[in-house]
């Protein structure tokens, strides 16, 4: 029997698309000589539609797009995920399924047990658990389905009360076949084959895991699709960040017919955070998964071209680079907006950036505003010393600016704001927090200056001195980032302890931070929710990033 998986980048809601996508895909696996083709988690629908599943009619287009997609069914086997009506009055109204197509029927019906509702995850809002479990009987093998969450309630400490592949178990099925949406995190990439790995050495059989790929607003979807055989080695992956459709022949003994891709004693054993904040870890996929989500939402929400405030800093620098990978040079447009405290020298960097990336840019200087501005308030402010309120004034004009022209030529602006100056307060509302999509939003300062040397690892197109320069706001005389902050080699170590991994100020300063330090970083953490409660959707490519992901009230009184 040969197996094939088909990865694909679905668009939440568009059934048309989607059905034509999966259509296809049956038609490729069927060129292939296959004889079962593997879809992804809901790809019928798109992963996470939220609350669109609580509309009658987008459940009634998803049993229409399978109605479409059965009848090409025929000759081979589909498995594909979509929202399932629940027939028993008690309990949720549907199920998170998959359905098993063929001879142009749906011939079987898996229910997801395992409903994650834990950082982005909110499936028990919307569904009910399985409550039986059967296998698929399909030419001459029995096939134990599960969908995505499913198999990874293995470990010292489960989150659930069972594995569904402990009932299945008892009908001695052949091969496992997971169906999964299963995001992206730098840390994720080697923990997903390490919990397959698990699986399979648990079970003994071989796994064909079916992954979705790309951007659905702030998550992203790696693929990265395999397919393990019984003895725990890979056999097949399809690759991160793109679509592809592949497979493999198991034989009658449950044998695969390929080579090796990478043995079992090579694949980790458990999926292990990082102890501590390490910024060069996988950054390479970190810049796919941001280069995917930009090129995704642009494309998604039918927009093409996008603006960007260009200060000649390394925030604003990465944003540009990633934004020209994913959209082309010609779409994206760089404003610079210099203030009577921006250094020329700045200004020369931003410039040479747009020319380094041949990217069409504008030079707007903002004094004449600024001083606008002071006239205005003058009678107001009555004489009382420059403080915040001159400082953010400035950043409210470039923002005021940024959107005008945004309106004016349709484009969209993309915050150029990171996760250090998110987490501790460090941007202006409606000024340089303004944006349609944070692209640096869950990448600390250290991992952008990674970032660059990575944009710049083939040549320089990110001005050195872009990157050597001391990080600044310039909205005052001689201002540095560490006049307000601590410094980033020491701020992103406490915030990655205390938001990646949920460590408290005790447990932090026993690492040997300063103690003060530590309890001034925690406090600026918390005291600013209410800013990123009003920010723009983050790209996530950390376990833990602002967002739907992180839920914390705005108004509290803890380690504030």
């Amino acid at each position: 029997m040969k197996i094939v998986l088909a990865q694909q980048n679905y668009h939440i809601g568009n059934f048309e698309s989607n059905t034509q996508k999966i259509i296809s895909g049956i038609q490729q696996a069927k060129e292939q000589g296959a004889d079962l083709v593997v879809f992804s988690e809901m790809c019928v629908c798109g992963y996470p539609a939220r609350d669109f599943v609580e509309f009658s009619d987008f459940i009634n287009k998803c049993y229409q797009s399978i109605d479409e997609i059965k009848q090409h069914a025929d000759g081979i086997a589909v498995l594909v995920g979509a929202p399932a009506r629940n027939p028993v009055r008690e309990g949720k109204d549907l199920f998170n399924a998959a359905f098993f197509l063929h001879e142009k029927e749906v011939k079987a019906e898996i229910h997801k047990t395992l409903l994650p509702t834990y950082d982005v995850f909110d499936e028990y809002r919307y569904f009910e658990p399985a409550y039986e479990w059967n296998v698929i009987e399909y030419k001459g093998k029995k096939l134990a389905v599960t969908i995505c969450e499913d198999i990874w309630n293995l470990g010292d400490d489960p989150l659930y009360r069972m594995c569904p592949m402990d009932a299945l178990m008892k009908q001695q099925p052949d091969m496992m076949i997971n169906l999964s949406a299963s995001p992206f995190d730098y840390t994720h990439s080697e923990g997903r084959k390490a919990i397959i790995k698990a699986n399979v050495v648990k079970y003994g059989l071989p796994m064909f895991y079916c992954n979705a790929v790309g951007s659905q607003t702030e998550i992203v979807f790696d693929g990265a699709s395999v397919i393990f055989d019984k003895h725990g080695n890979i056999c097949k992956q399809l690759p991160m960040f793109e679509e592809a459709i592949g497979g493999v022949v198991i034989t009658e003994d449950g044998c695969i017919v390929d080579d090796i891709v990478e043995k079992c004693e090579h694949i980790p054993s458990s999926d292990i955070m990082p102890q501590v904040l390490n910024e060069h870890l996988h950054i390479e996929y970190i810049y796919e998964a941001l280069v995917t989500s930009i090129r995704d939402y642009f494309k998604k929400m039918g927009f093409t071209k996008a603006i960007i405030g260009s200060s000649g800093g390394i925030d604003s620098a990465v944003t540009l680079a990633l934004a020209c990978d994913a959209l082309g040079k010609e779409n994206v447009r760089a404003i610079l907006m210099p203030s009577p405290f921006s250094t020329e020298h700045s200004v020369d960097d931003a410039v040479e950036l747009s020319k380094n990336l041949s990217n069409p840019y504008d030079i707007i200087r903002i004094n004449d505003i600024y001083e606008a501005f002071l006239h205005t308030l003058e009678p107001v402010f009555n004489g009382l010393p420059f403080s915040l309120a001159e400082e953010n004034m400035q950043s409210r004009t470039r923002g005021n600016l940024l959107m005008a022209i945004a309106n004016k030529f349709g484009y969209i602006l993309l915050n150029t704001s990171n996760k250090s100056e998110l987490s501790t307060g460090y941007g202006t509302l409606y000024g340089d927090m303004a944006g349609g999509l944070g692209v640096l939003g869950d990448c600390y300062k250290l991992q952008v200056y990674t970032l660059a040397r990575y944009i710049n690892r083939d040549k320089e197109i990110i001005p050195e001195n872009i990157i050597t320069k001391p990080p600044s706001a310039e909205l005052r005389p001689g201002q540095k980032d560490s006049d307000s902050l601590p410094d980033y080699e020491i701020l992103d170590k406490i915030l990655y302890q205390y938001i990646e991994r949920r460590q408290g100020p005790a447990e932090i300063k026993e690492q040997g931070f300063d103690p003060a330090l530590v309890d001034r970083t925690l406090k600026l953490v918390n005291t600013n929710e209410y800013k990123r409660n009003q920010f723009c959707p983050i790209i996530r490519v950390s376990p833990k990033a602002f967002g739907v992901g992180r839920r914390v009230p705005i108004v509290g009184k803890y380690l504030s």
